[in-house]
């Protein structure tokens, strides 16, 4: 076993849940050595063709990946196994919510455009296998195409991405959202929460809703705090100053000031210690994904790796 290879405690944790041959496709490589494959990329951010032979040929592997980050499987691997540590009673629900930036790198650039009557389409000239991407591959984001719709941007950093993320209290992701590094924080906060999905063992609905939240001043608005309110759930999050004058000037009229537990907003920096463990991997650290759904994937299946291994 390797460096970063699953353990064989960590492997009975997650083969449960993992997707079975139906039968008609022929047998599945060997999940394992896949995932190994996976993991191995993902840590050490090598190019997928110089995986070691070990894993098995490079493409199986990638395309294994690819394949998981389209159709949610990464996703629902993480829902499961958290929701074996929820079962267990191992969620600390006072959650943080915060971004990161991530460099991109020039691999990840050039992504050709999949939509026929899209902005990049050429006459005569279809890209990818006919069937192959409308099964395979998710429709692009609202407004998509080019580096936009592939969570690509133009920041102070050059080109970038953001990962938003919420954390429980023991430092692990929750729910991931990818966008492009010039968006604000305050956009993606209802996403993020929303992506929280737990589900409970045998009948009954998922958990969605902490016990509490903390985030920092970039979510400070007045739409947020009433989404809070009206899923009535309790939340720390820093007044602006400018929003603190105009209060002031009001008077009366301002209202109250929102309710601050100092206490509880030390407990922030979980979010910020989740953040470091996702960057641990260089596939994270730097995006070398050209498709945003393939990337977002990468960083499920280090969150997968977290809840395995804590």
């Amino acid at each position: 076993m390797g460096r970063g290879d699953l353990s064989d405690v960590e492997w009975e944790r997650l083969r449960p849940f993992l997707p079975v041959s139906n039968g008609r496709c022929g047998r599945w490589r060997d999940h394992r050595q896949v995932i190994d494959g996976i993991l191995h990329r993902v840590r050490t951010g090598v190019q997928w063709r110089d995986l070691p032979e070990r894993f098995g040929p490079w493409k199986t592997v990638y395309e294994r990946h690819r394949l998981w980050s389209a159709d949610g499987t990464w996703e629902r691997l993480l829902q499961q196994v958290q929701a074996t540590a929820d079962a267990a009673g191992e969620i600390d629900w006072d959650i943080s919510v915060d971004s990161t930036i991530v460099r991109a790198h020039q691999h990840a650039a050039g992504a050709r455009n999949r939509s026929v009557s899209g902005p990049g389409f050429k006459r005569g000239r279809r890209d990818g296998t006919p069937g192959r991407d409308a099964v395979a591959e998710p429709g692009r984001p609202p407004g998509g195409g080019g580096a936009g719709g592939e969570g690509l941007g133009r920041s102070r950093g050059g080109f970038t991405s953001k990962l938003h993320l919420s954390a429980d209290g023991r430092c692990r992701p929750l729910s991931l959202v990818v966008i492009s590094g010039q968006r604000a924080d305050c956009t993606q906060f209802k996403p993020v929460l929303e992506k929280i999905r737990v589900p409970r063992p045998g009948r009954g609905r998922p958990r969605k809703k902490p016990d509490s939240l903390a985030a920092d001043r970039a979510y400070s608005n007045g739409p947020i705090r009433k989404y809070l309110r009206r899923r009535g759930i309790r939340h720390t999050i820093p007044e602006k100053t400018d929003s603190q004058a105009a209060r002031l000037r009001k008077g009366a009229r301002g209202g109250r000031p929102p309710a601050f537990n100092e206490e509880r907003y030390k407990k922030r920096n979980t979010v910020e210690r989740a953040i470091n463990r996702l960057k641990q991997s260089r596939a994270v650290a730097t995006r070398y994904d050209k498709r945003g759904y393939v990337f977002l994937g990468t960083a499920t299946a280090v969150a997968v790796a977290i809840w395995l291994r804590t």
